[in-house]
């Protein structure tokens, strides 16, 4: 006897990541059983995760394929110079959402899903940093045509695997998110960005510091291989 394969389950989060949208739209369109444009109507909800949602991954990934608004993938962005660059607000209008925080959202709760930026800033004073990003027209232009969602065929690509972490390492030392994810035990970045921004890591809202001339990986979020662990030992209790 074969054994019946079980489904995969994604939450919000994960859904509205590869659909450009936000995780409270993928809920409003879930409480207000919108339909598409087969008159399908938006699929229930399949299992909890705490007080998380969880569905079927393989429906709403058709659900949205059959949806009647334009997808992301048929906008047709405006002529302009590959080398230009965009900041968030510039970028997210070109690649055609109407939220021009979107982007920044992308950067902030889905890292490894978004393309670095081409160019980081620190701008500002001493007392009062802030940092600007800015993206190539042709590295907008490249994810478009790769991302997943939007009622793409899957492709075959794998994510990369998580590093190699060692426990006993420097407690002090900073550790970036894909160390964090290998060290809690995640099968990949993507869901261990999920779990975090639905409030599952508490100890991890707290970064402990940004990285620093490290190219790209300019500003992302830090934390202390202490902290990672004292979150693991958490989660192991409950």
């Amino acid at each position: 006897m074969t054994s019946r394969r079980e489904p995969r389950l994604a939450d919000a989060a994960e859904i509205a990541a590869e659909q450009g949208l936000t995780a409270a739209r993928i809920t409003s369109l879930y409480k207000e059983r919108s339909v598409n444009a087969a008159g399908v109507p938006f699929p229930e909800v399949a299992d909890m995760r705490g007080r998380a949602r969880l569905w079927n991954h393989a429906e709403v990934s058709k659900w949205f394929a059959h949806r009647t608004p334009a997808r992301l993938h048929e906008h047709t962005p405006p002529s302009r110079d590959p080398e230009d660059l965009l900041n968030a607000a510039d970028a997210s209008r070109f690649l055609g959402y109407k939220n021009p925080n979107q982007v920044t959202t992308f950067v902030r709760d889905h890292p490894g899903y978004f393309p670095d930026p081409d160019v980081v800033e620190e701008l500002g004073t001493a007392e009062n940093p802030y940092r600007r990003q800015q993206w190539k027209v042709q590295t907008l232009l490249d994810w478009m045509a790769t991302r997943p969602g939007r009622g793409r065929r899957p492709t075959t690509k794998t994510a990369p695997p998580l590093p190699d972490v060692p426990v006993d390492g420097d407690p002090d030392e900073l550790l970036g998110a894909s160390q964090a994810a290998a060290l809690l035990g995640y099968k990949s970045i993507g869901s261990f960005s999920s779990s975090l921004s639905q409030g599952n890591l508490p100890l991890l809202k707290t970064t402990d510091g940004t990285a620093q001339n490290a190219g790209r990986q300019n500003g992302r979020r830090r934390w202390t291989r202490r902290r990672i662990l004292e979150q693991a030992a958490q989660r192991s209790t409950k």
